[in-house]
């Protein structure tokens, strides 16, 4: 069976450390690359942790990459060089930057999810089915909870969960973005899509939905207990991506939700 060549970016951070904790459990991939943005001296499973440059892409099939996004993008500039292919697990993308990655998926297969997870993905599915089925007089709003040491605000799950109520509704996602709170206790429905971000302890992430008609609340959620799920989700992701044409793929179409 011939390995894929992986190269996981941002190795040193949450997501970097519990993928290439789950990549030595598969046997599919064999880990050759292990990068951050900075200069470092410490090695992971006998790698030296390399700072991203084009050399270091040489020896991988598949790039994972959970950093941020100025990190990202250098990353994909050099991933289309190289003919890589991108899993992109990154957040907080500006609609320009998010544009960009489209261009970019014209020359390479990228796969990008604000969320690897099978459940948070069935989720965003229901969000959509729910917002589509409701009238007008639905108002709704997002609450997620991570922990204290996440900085981008809202998450990058609870904007894929807006994206399913501006697409249920057949309305651009940017166009209904409402308010975002940082730990309210309580805030408002609207008319646009309002969310509240909660910081605390070391929750690893809690996300709800919610439609009121003032009469009625119909509420989806989601918890996840372990961060596992998250880094088997961008394995099975990176898996699937070998097959693949360019293109800009989602953990939707991994797991043929129509």
């Amino acid at each position: 069976m011939r390995k894929i060549n992986l190269a996981v970016t941002g190795c040193l951070g949450r997501m970097g450390h519990q993928i290439i904790k789950s990549v030595k459990s598969d046997k599919k991939f064999k880990l050759v690359t292990v990068t951050e943005n900075k200069k470092t001296n410490k090695k992971i499973y006998g790698l030296r942790v390399a700072k991203n440059n084009l050399e270091v892409f040489k020896k991988a099939n598949l790039i994972i990459d959970f950093t941020i996004p100025k990190c990202t993008m250098d990353i994909l500039k050099i991933a289309v060089r190289l003919k890589k292919r991108v899993v992109i697990g990154t957040t907080g993308f500006t609609k320009k930057e998010d544009n960009l990655i489209k261009k970019y998926s014209k020359k390479i297969p990228i796969l990008k999810a604000g969320n690897m997870s099978l459940g948070i993905n069935l989720l965003m599915y229901l969000t959509e089915i729910a917002s589509k089925s409701l009238n007008n007089s639905f108002l709704s709003k997002i609450l997620e909870v991570h922990h204290k040491h996440k900085k981008d605000y809202p998450s990058g799950t609870a904007l894929m969960l807006g994206k399913g109520i501006a697409t249920g509704k057949n309305k651009n996602f940017y166009n209904l973005i409402g308010k975002k709170y940082l730990n309210k206790k309580d805030f408002p429905y609207g008319k646009k899509i309002n969310f509240n971000s909660m910081r605390k302890g070391e929750i690893i992430g809690e996300h709800e939905v919610k439609f009121s008609s003032g009469k009625e609340i119909i509420t989806l959620n989601h918890e996840a207990f372990d961060r596992a799920l998250y880094s088997e989700g961008a394995l099975s992701a990176g898996k699937w991506l070998m097959k693949k044409k360019p293109g800009l793929y989602s953990m939707r179409d991994l797991l043929n939700f129509k």
